[in-house]
């Protein structure tokens, strides 16, 4: 009788993303040991910004450079995966916007978007992952970024995995769906309606009682903590990446630094 030989590992090309490159690594390593854990292999290719700056500020021809970059990058795995909602959703939604009138890379801009996932949707919805073999002691609450949220559909698949985590408390946050005013270039376009808004994320993080402040997005992430520091606030800010994985000895996102 035959036997079924085992399925191949997926091939998986891991989009680090500039902030997690440049300010927070320890993203990238939690995205790689959980895509492993589910079987995955993991390569990280040379690469560059997915142009979201450029795309939102309506420079169409750097962001088209950017994505000729991406597609030549990346064509060959069999998925393309970021632990960022806002810059998978640049990849899957906008990269075909950017080629419609372009027969000679439409195509490779459709194929690459049609593979391309957020990391924790990548794990519940693609590779079927139910749980994680992590531990968190302690109770924490939870931020829905806006292009997780609404490009991409992230609303159960990080609840889901947190569930599984040992030790962890999830206490939902108050309008967890409205805006943190980060917003990339919002932020810097639009400073003061971006503060008014971030602080009053900010009230709604303070009077969820947790300890602890998850998203999905490093620049939501680094908006609030930085909101909450200069509150004199002690919650700690986290990718939920690096509570899935179990690696949080890092501290906190914007907190000091220890001295070496």
């Amino acid at each position: 009788m035959p036997t079924s030989l085992p399925s191949p590992r997926p091939r998986v090309g891991l989009f680090v993303t500039c902030l997690v490159d440049l300010i927070r690594p320890s993203i990238g390593f939690a995205a790689v040991k959980l895509l492993e854990d589910s079987g995955c292999n993991v390569e990280v290719p040379s690469q560059t910004c997915c142009g979201q700056p450029a795309f939102n500020s309506g420079d169409r021809a750097t962001a088209r450079a950017m994505a000729s970059r991406i597609i030549a990058d990346f064509s060959g795995f069999d998925y393309v995966v970021a632990p960022s909602g806002s810059c998978a959703g640049m990849i899957k939604v906008h990269l075909p916007e950017l080629f419609a009138d372009d027969p000679n890379l439409v195509g490779e801009a459709r194929a690459l978007a049609d593979k391309t996932h957020e990391l924790v949707s990548f794990l519940v919805d693609v590779m079927k992952v139910e749980r994680v073999k992590a531990r968190f002691s302690g109770t924490v609450t939870y931020h829905d970024s806006c292009s997780g949220l609404r490009e991409l559909d992230i609303r159960e698949q990080p609840r889901k995995l947190l569930s599984s985590v040992e030790g962890l408390s999830l206490q939902e946050l108050a309008d967890a769906d409205i805006c943190c005013g980060f917003g990339g270039t919002f932020a810097v376009k639009y400073g003061e309606i971006s503060n008014a808004i971030v602080t009053e994320k900010a009230k709604k993080v303070k009077a969820s009682g947790a300890p602890t402040l998850l998203a999905g997005d490093l620049g939501c992430l680094m908006n609030m903590a930085g909101k909450l520091s200069r509150q004199g606030e002690t919650v700690a800010v986290r990718h939920v990446a690096e509570v899935l994985a179990g690696m949080t000895a890092e501290p906190p996102i914007g907190a000091p630094q220890p001295k070496g």
